[in-house]
């Protein structure tokens, strides 16, 4: 993983941080502050808002990324990375493994549970359709589910010059990817799901032994 992807103009605000997106970073920031870290290594910033957001509740988050048009903290390989083990307190990465074939996206999952200490947080594209839906309960608020969209067998992935593979598509099914990050890494899942109101982004969280 040694060049630059997704050009930095894909991540303008009335494209790419939509309302859906925005469920998603609040689910970012959510898992990763119920580890209490004091330091946060982000693989990928994207548009920075994972880090505009955490920073302001306490952990130091520092961001790792190819591309220097991102402005990462660290410019480096992240199957690679110049960090000794168990660096940072939580490690991240948010519909980032995708673009990368899916061995080298298991050899840089390894290499962020090296780094991490206490937890990794990650998120990835789940192709299987479900309807985003929601209602709202007086005295509640608003409560939000998704319904599956009813499919008789999973499309093949066609590379479309950003994703390799993506979960519930032939060959990725969805206990193949829990079996492989289980297994590539020292690490106990602590839970997966689909954000309700953006079912298309699946969280994984782990925490490393």
């Amino acid at each position: 993983m040694n060049h630059k992807q997704v050009d930095k103009s894909i991540y303008e605000f009335g494209t790419y941080v939509t309302k859906c997106r925005w469920a998603s970073f609040w689910h970012q920031a959510d898992e990763v502050l119920a580890f209490d870290p004091e330091t946060v290594l982000e693989i990928g910033p994207g548009p920075g808002v994972f880090k505009a957001v955490l920073s302001r509740f306490g952990p130091h988050v520092e961001t790792l990324d190819l591309d220097p048009e991102l402005s990462p903290d660290h410019i480096a390989s992240a199957d690679a990375m110049p960090f000794d083990d168990r660096a940072y307190d939580v490690v991240c990465a948010f519909q980032m493994l995708e673009h990368v074939p899916y061995e080298k996206s298991m050899e840089i999952f390894r290499e962020m549970v090296r780094v991490a200490a206490k937890g990794v947080v990650i998120s990835l594209p789940d192709a299987a359709k479900r309807w985003p839906m929601g209602f709202h309960i007086p005295r509640v608020g608003m409560k939000w589910f998704s319904v599956p969209k009813p499919r008789l067998r999973p499309l093949e992935h066609r590379f479309d010059g950003q994703h390799y593979w993506e979960i519930n598509k032939v060959g990725y099914c969805l206990s193949r990817i829990l079996h492989d990050l289980q297994h590539v890494a020292p690490v106990q899942l602590v839970r997966t799901y689909r954000v309700s109101e953006n079912p298309y982004h699946r969280f994984f969280v782990y925490q490393t032994k």
